[in-house]
């Protein structure tokens, strides 16, 4: 099975008034918004005088220039893209309100690759998600640890940056070597191609965690609708302990989800799987998102000029009607 869709963007510039517009991914790495907006927590949250237009999208960067565009309130992306947005945004109004997982990210190899090491990484064709993505970053931040260099800085091992989707399928044809890539891809990779988890990219992490997905907004939304935003923050929270607490009805809502909106479901073993590699908590792990944006600079993803991360956290006690969400 793939995962992927195209995108659905509202991008005729209509108002904002009485309407959130939420970006997400069809992945299980996306729980949170998925359980939360299928089950109600965040409809009931809100009330019904605020209309939620989900959208879903299949990488972090494309939500960004839809955050750029006005046609994204808020949104569940990766530590890559979100210091991406906040960077390059406006006055600096991407920020990021919460987090929402850690972990849930492996690296993959081929059943016909013998890549047991990364001493066996050079004339490999090695994939990850779109260039900035969070993967990406991880990927040739590895590389540039042992040694090595992409083919197109002068190194020996093929990079390749392509959707989720096209991963899958290069992999199925055992035209890629390897594959750094959150769930459930990966699972998809080890379960149905028979691909070996070679590690965790969690293993690599002080503590074991590291952001993988946050809860990021445009702050000029928050500023026009900061109780829209509370609310949201409470169900997001609410929908985050739920989760903890119902894996299994947890499993069935995420499927339901999965065949309504791209036509197919997975396993429930594989589901389970993909769900033990990765921990939904609403800690942002602000060290994680310092070392991402370090290793993005390292890697000429954030300018010539230097970068500074200071505001990248929406500061709710710059609003009263905020104060009373905790964020840790």
């Amino acid at each position: 099975m793939i995962l992927s869709v195209g995108i659905i963007v509202n991008t005729d510039g209509s108002t904002r008034e009485n309407k959130i517009r939420v970006a997400y991914f069809p992945n299980i790495t996306h729980v949170v918004p998925i359980i939360g907006l299928e089950r109600g927590t965040f409809a009931n949250e809100i009330g019904n005088t605020i209309t939620i237009q989900p959208i879903l999208f299949d990488s972090g960067p494309q939500v960004i220039e839809s955050i750029f565009a006005g046609s994204v309130d808020i949104a569940y992306v990766g530590p890559g893209p979100a210091i991406n947005g906040f960077l390059k945004s406006e006055h600096h109004n991407v920020k990021i309100l919460s987090g929402a997982a850690s972990g849930g990210v492996s690296f993959i190899v081929h059943p016909d690759s013998k890549i047991n090491s990364a001493e066996d990484f050079i004339g490999k064709r090695i994939a990850a998600p779109q260039i900035g993505n969070s993967q990406d970053i991880s990927l040739r931040t590895y590389l540039s640890a042992n040694g090595l260099k992409p083919a197109e800085k002068g190194g020996s091992v093929i990079v390749l940056n392509v959707p989720n989707s096209d991963i899958y399928t290069l992999f199925a044809k055992g035209d890629i070597d390897a594959a750094w890539v959150a769930e459930p891809t990966a699972t998809l990779l080890v379960q149905k191609l028979n691909g070996t988890r070679l590690f965790d990219e969690i293993d690599m992490w002080p503590d074991q965690k590291f952001a993988s997905v946050l809860l990021i907004v445009n702050e000029d939304y928050v500023n026009q609708h900061p109780e829209v935003i509370r609310k949201w923050l409470e169900a997001h929270q609410q929908t985050i302990d739920w989760i903890n607490s119902n894996p299994e009805e947890t499993r069935i809502i995420f499927n339901q989800f999965l065949k309504r909106e791209l036509g197919k479901s997975l396993s429930d073993n594989l589901i389970d799987e993909s769900l033990s590699k990765l921990q939904i908590t609403s800690d942002p792990i602000v060290s994680s998102i310092e070392t991402f944006a370090k290793r993005a600079d390292s890697l000429g993803y954030l300018g010539r000029h230097g970068y500074s991360l200071d505001g990248i956290f929406f500061d709710i006690n710059s609003n009263s009607q905020l104060q009373e969400v905790l964020i840790p």
